[in-house]
C-alpha cells in the first residue's frame, strides 16, 4: 500500500471513532432528559393526586383539609412503602414529607444527573389551602 493509501485509513479509523465517541454522548444525554422530564411528570401528577386527597372529606378515604403521610402514599399507589414514606415507579423513587397543610415530594430519579455523581433529582411542594403545585429541578 502506498504512504497515500494508509493515511486514509487512519484518517477514516479517527473519524469514525469521533462519531461514534459523539454519538455515546448525545444518547447518554437523552437518557438523562428523558429520566427528568418523567420524574417531573410524575411529580406533578402525584401532586395533583395528593390535593384530591387533601380536598377530599375522611369519610371517602380523604384527608378533610390536611395531609397525613401514610394515607397520602396509600391513596397514590405505585407501590407505596410505609416505612420508608416512599413511592416506587420506574421512573424512579419519590420520597413523601408534610407539616399538615403542606406536602413535600422528592423525586430522585435512576440516571446520573448534571453534576455526574447523583442522580436527576426534582422537588414539589404541593400546598393544600392555596392548591398550589411548585416544581423545582435540583440536579
Amino acid at each position: 500500500m502506498g504512504t497515500q493509501q494508509i493515511l486514509l485509513i487512519v484518517l477514516s479509523v479517527i473519524i469514525v471513532g469521533i462519531a461514534v465517541a459523539v454519538g455515546i454522548s448525545m444518547f447518554n444525554s437523552q437518557a438523562v432528559n428523558a429520566n427528568r422530564q418523567a420524574i417531573v411528570a410524575d411529580i406533578n401528577n402525584f401532586g395533583a393526586q395528593a390535593m384530591a386527597y387533601f380536598r377530599s372529606p375522611a369519610s371517602h378515604g380523604g384527608g378533610a383539609g390536611t395531609f397525613v403521610v401514610d394515607e397520602v402514599g396509600q391513596w397514590l399507589g405505585y407501590n407505596y412503602n410505609a416505612t420508608a414514606d416512599s413511592l416506587y415507579t420506574e421512573n424512579g423513587e419519590f420520597g413523601l414529607t408534610t407539616d399538615g397543610a403542606v406536602l413535600t415530594i422528592v423525586g430522585v430519579g435512576t440516571e446520573t444527573g448534571n453534576d455526574g455523581t447523583n442522580p436527576v433529582k426534582a422537588t414539589a411542594t404541593v400546598t393544600g389551602a392555596t392548591g398550589a403545585i411548585s416544581t423545582t429541578i435540583d440536579n
